[in-house]
């Protein structure tokens, strides 16, 4: 029988993040994630728009162990619970990565080392030339309009 001591807690816990194939983690973002960056009106802000950039991976409630994983192994984010449910009538869980210093230190080196294989790896490379752009105000207002636009146009078709 195997007895282990607080010290062995400590390096088992250290070898987890290795332990976690990080190209297991690229299949999973290639299948569940997805790169966001929203704007949206904010009369606290300057510019009088906020924009939010998040890395979410979305999974049913009983997956939690996966999305666990994957956030010991970034060692940032949370799990949120959205408590709509879906066809399999269980909560919906998101891992998402807001804060940009986490996004811009831990989140784009990882996906520009190992990189995704599908159509996911253009909205990665969308969303980091977007964190990385300074926006002017101007901008984000047009941007604003011609998405309502958008919107428009597709409310009376």
């Amino acid at each position: 029988m195997s007895v282990m001591t607080h010290s062995d807690n400590a390096r088992s816990a250290a070898n987890q993040q290795e332990r976690l194939n990080p190209w297991w983690i690229v299949g999973f973002v290639d299948g569940e994630g997805c790169f966001s960056v929203s704007t949206f009106k904010n009369d606290t802000c300057s510019s009088g728009y906020q924009t939010l950039f998040e890395f979410v991976i979305t999974q049913g409630e009983k997956s939690r162990s996966s999305l666990e994983q994957i956030g010991r192994f970034f060692q940032c984010g949370h799990i949120y619970i959205n408590h709509r449910h879906d066809n399999h009538h269980e909560n919906i869980l998101r891992y998402c990565v807001r804060r940009q210093t986490d996004l811009k230190k831990i989140i784009i080196p990882f996906f520009t080392k190992y990189q995704l294989y599908t159509t996911k790896r253009q909205q990665f490379e969308n969303f980091c030339r977007k964190l990385n752009e300074r926006v002017s105000p101007e901008t984000i207002r047009k941007a604003s309009r011609k998405r309502k636009d958008i919107v428009r146009s597709h409310e009376r078709s």
